[in-house]
């Protein structure tokens, strides 16, 4: 079992929903991003999502663009966000921490390398956007193979021929994205997601998390209450666009973790 798999677990014996955050590595420089990595689990962060900055981010929108470039321009590599990983923690050994990000690197890291310094780093999951699950023999078998959990995105336009083809190796949970089009791009809605999430629960027992248009508490609680939980990113990132202090950024990741935590 994953520390994703024992966070979720326990989650639902408490009947709670889960607060999944997204950040960036190195935005905007390696230091400020860490004080943030070490915050989020004392805002009521329950998994956290780390951006790996990369120069073509195909499905981010201007917000997640603009903080992989600032990461980039800042010296971020693979390494110092593996680095970022392991200094993490040594002071926090039971938050699950999940690599967002892109194929590339991975690859001219080499897979097998990759797997052992991610695993040995304290990396619990992956999501790797441009990999299908055709390509699953590429990173995503031998991810869970190393003992990582492989999850995988859904969207509206995931119909029910595609569905079990994109359940067919996802661990951990499974990311539905509440909009069609790039991060940032618009507001989710509850309703609209509702149906979305019970026909994905109707086949697979994964945690269903909901991400992509969550920008204020409330929707956080709306969201949560139709799906096992819901992920906040680039209303977080644009925080640190803005040059605000990392612990205003903080107040605002506890609000929306209590509008999650809020939800029955």
């Amino acid at each position: 079992m994953t520390r994703i798999d024992a966070t979720f677990a326990k989650l639902k014996a408490d009947g709670k929903k889960a607060f999944v955050a997204y950040m960036m590595a190195g935005d905007p420089d390696y230091d400020t991003s860490m004080d943030l990595l070490r915050a989020l689990p004392g805002a009521g962060v329950d998994v956290i999502e780390l951006g790996l900055p990369f120069t073509d981010p195909m499905a981010d929108g201007p917000t997640i663009q603009l903080a992989g470039q600032r990461a980039l321009d800042a010296g971020q590599t693979l390494n110092k966000t593996l680095q970022m990983v392991r200094d993490f923690r040594a002071h926090d050994t039971d938050t699950p921490i999940v690599l967002m990000g892109y194929y590339n690197p991975i690859y001219s890291h080499g897979v097998d390398a990759f797997l052992t310094d991610a695993k040995d780093a304290g990396i619990d999951g992956l999501i790797v956007v441009d990999l299908p699950p055709e390509e699953d023999s590429e990173l995503c078998i031998p991810a869970q193979a190393a003992g990582l959990n492989f999850i995988r995105l859904a969207t509206p336009t995931t119909d029910a021929n595609r569905l079990p083809k994109v359940l067919q190796n996802t661990s951990g949970f499974l990311y539905y994205v509440s909009i069609t089009g790039i991060t940032g791009a618009a507001a989710a809605q509850a309703v609209d997601v509702a149906p979305q999430v019970d026909a994905i629960k109707a086949q697979t027992d994964l945690p269903v998390i909901v991400g992509f248009g969550v920008r204020s508490p409330e929707t956080a609680r709306d969201i949560a209450q139709v799906a096992d939980g819901v992920v906040v990113g680039s209303a977080i990132v644009a925080m640190m666009a803005d040059g605000k202090p990392v612990a205003e950024i903080v107040d605002f990741v506890k609000s929306l973790a209590d509008g999650a935590h809020s939800a029955g």
